[in-house]
């Protein structure tokens, strides 16, 4: 008989290495991205040719709301400024709201009809499909040949609409994707790095497999849609809570052609609030998984290259990465201590090239990225580390989304509560709902002190080469969980000094639900 102890330490040994075995090869996966996108980082989308200014297309806009009261006013009003012949453009507010956003997106569509503009005002009791069924329902009224689709939180330039439509002078193209930028980078540490990660998904990852052929996704906003492509590919549908990537695999799968056009860009607002960054994290990252379950094996039957099924599985499973994050920090103690104890300590050694592998391609990844937006590299580098340390602390969050994208049925769709926040402007405060201490909270906090022990075991054992790489993770696990204690506890406290009389409002409403936007 084997005895127990050494089988459980080689298992734990072996697990240990299969899953950093796993995270290098995601991380393999992004350095052929950045690589691809290095040799083509010159392409530039342009389009064949260009509609004469009597030969533009209708051009319906839709905009999607749910209890937006900071920011409709302002979309709106943004949106009626798009330099388009007023006699060809449909604006749609599609709102499905509950609150005071409804009274006024009505009076402000109303005001603009008096103008001269063709704005339709849709409001749903049932909110059925929520932001998919809301896009639905607008669509089987549009006028126009193409929609273009705006989030709340976005601020289009006047000539976005003009830009745009001339990549629909080639029938075969049934979307265009513009970039993302950022109304409020600067706002704080949370959206400096949420702005450095996005740039690497519109700049780098976006870029990489367009330019190669492969499929790439249309965002949920800032993409102008050909409605036969949508109808082509069986129209919006609710089965998933990222409608957007679900419709942009079944369009693509059925021949029709996306470009991307990272030179032109729509601002919009990062959340400045972890618990509303981690809402939209946990919906995307369960969403891709939902999406996957759905696609994959059609994608797989699918007459298409090998590298659009390859692509495709990466794109789609990549958030199964955090669940192997969080084994790995499990793991960390343990397998440092069982190693040493082997007659070859040096064995530490081999999860160097483990780590550089996956580290390595995330850093290269993020900083060319802000290099090629013209932002400065050494900044880049400095912000890197905390960026990182931010993405594994959402390890807990976005593993259970990845669990529940895998094996559960749940599709409601939870919004971003947005700010109106703008970099340099004095944004209006919203409305704080009191927050519950969540298991999920007390589980990151409960990591970054097992991780906080790890490191000081590594220190005092010398494990060097073992430092960097689990500081990250008690940084990470630490940051994450403290701001979500934060937050939870802020509404309590104002409500308790309401109470005794002192001066701060009130931050609490009634309950309202919740739901949308991508």
């Amino acid at each position: 008989l084997i005895p127990v102890e050494p089988l459980v330490q080689t298992l734990v040994i072996v697990v240990y290495l299969i899953t950093l075995g796993v995270l290098a090869l995601y991380g393999a996966h992004r350095s052929a991205l950045l690589l691809s996108y290095l040799r083509r980082r010159h392409q530039r989308a342009t389009p064949i040719a260009g509609f004469g200014e009597l030969e533009l297309p209708r051009v319906t806009i839709q905009l999607p709301m749910f209890n937006e009261t900071l920011v409709a006013e302002r979309l709106i009003e943004s949106t009626a400024r798009i330099d388009y012949p007023l006699d060809r453009l449909e604006i749609q507010v599609l709102d499905d709201s509950t609150d005071g956003t409804a009274a006024i997106a009505r009076t402000k569509c109303e005001a603009l009809r008096r103008q001269g503009h063709d704005v339709v005002y849709l409001h749903r009791e049932d909110r059925v499909g929520y932001k998919a069924g809301a896009l639905e329902a607008g669509l089987k009224r549009a006028k126009g040949e193409l929609v273009f689709v705006l989030d709340a939180d976005f601020l289009p330039a006047p000539g976005i609409v003009r830009q745009l439509v001339h990549f629909f002078t080639d029938p075969s193209v049934g979307m265009v994707q513009a970039r993302w930028s950022h109304l409020n980078r600067e706002h704080s540490t949370l959206t400096r790095c949420q702005a450095m990660l996005l740039d690497g998904h519109f700049v780098i990852e976006h870029a990489a497999r367009n330019r190669s052929g492969r499929y790439f996704n249309f965002n949920g906003t800032a993409g102008m849609w050909r409605t036969a492509a949508i109808a082509d590919a069986g129209g919006w549908q609710h089965d998933t809570v990222t409608e957007d990537m679900d419709l942009s695999y079944r369009a693509q799968l059925a021949g029709w052609r996306f470009v991307y056009a990272p030179h032109l860009s729509v601002p919009a607002e990062l959340p400045c609030e972890m618990s509303s960054f981690k809402s939209q994290q946990h919906r995307w990252a369960k969403g891709s998984l939902q999406t996957a379950r759905k696609l994959l094996g059609r994608i797989a039957r699918a007459p298409v290259s090998r590298a659009i099924k390859a692509e495709a599985f990466f794109h789609l499973s990549n958030n199964l990465a955090y669940l192997f994050l969080l084994v790995l920090a499990a793991l960390q103690l343990p397998n440092m201590l069982i190693r040493r104890q082997m007659e070859h300590p040096e064995l530490l050694l081999l999860d160097v090239p483990f780590f550089i592998a996956t580290c390595g391609s995330v850093a290269a990844f993020y900083v060319i990225a802000q290099r090629d937006l013209g932002k400065s590299t050494w900044r880049a580098i400095a912000r890197l580390p905390i960026m990182m340390a931010l993405g594994i602390g959402l390890a807990v969050n976005n593993g259970r989304a990845a669990i529940e994208g895998l094996l559960g049925r749940d599709v409601e769709f939870i919004r971003t509560p947005k700010s109106g926040a703008v970099d340099g402007v004095a944004a209006p405060q919203p409305v704080r709902h009191a927050r519950r201490w969540s298991w999920q909270t007390a589980l990151e906090l409960g990591f970054g002190v097992y991780c906080s022990a790890t490191l000081i075991v590594a220190v005092a054992t010398q494990s060097w080469a073992s430092v960097p790489f689990v500081l990250l993770f008690a940084a990470g696990f630490l940051y994450v969980g403290l701001s979500g204690l934060i937050e939870a506890l802020r509404p309590a406290r104002r409500q308790r000094d309401s109470a005794l009389g002192a001066h701060a409002p009130s931050t609490h409403s009634s309950p309202r639900p919740q739901s949308m936007l991508s």
